[in-house]
């Protein structure tokens, strides 16, 4: 059980890693780099911020370094791919056809996503 929750707080140092990176990027892409368009701005911050992610878990959240970094990141890209269509379909429903709160749909979409997440890599991605 203890290994469990180092997992789980590696897990979550993990998350605030990246987006601490996709964040970080997105400033400097707007301030330094000046982009014109915040969408692509976030478009490449994001890139960064799941590469961090995905690094995060290999070598630091589940420790799997030894499989195929390859298969691995085409495992993690589509259960991203994944999780992130049924967040936009959360927020569809929720917000769009249900007319609830934006915010309140937001943050159940992102609640289910950090839990698919971690089972996704735990089971699907790394094995462990």
């Amino acid at each position: 059980m203890k290994y469990h929750q180092s997992e789980l707080m590696r897990y979550a140092i993990n998350g605030v890693v990246a987006t601490a990176v996709h964040y970080g990027v997105l400033t400097i892409n707007l301030r330094v780099l000046e982009f014109s368009s915040a969408g692509l701005a976030n478009l490449v911050a994001a890139l960064f911020g799941i590469t961090a992610s995905f690094l995060g878990s290999r070598y630091f959240v589940f420790q799997k370094a030894d499989g195929s970094l390859l298969l691995q990141a085409m495992k993690f890209s589509g259960l991203y791919g994944a999780i992130a269509v049924l967040h936009g379909v959360i927020l569809l429903v929720w917000t769009d056809w249900m007319r609830y709160d934006h915010r309140a749909g937001f943050l159940i979409a992102t609640l289910i996503q950090v839990a698919l997440s971690y089972v996704g890599n735990r089971r699907m991605v790394f094995n462990v």
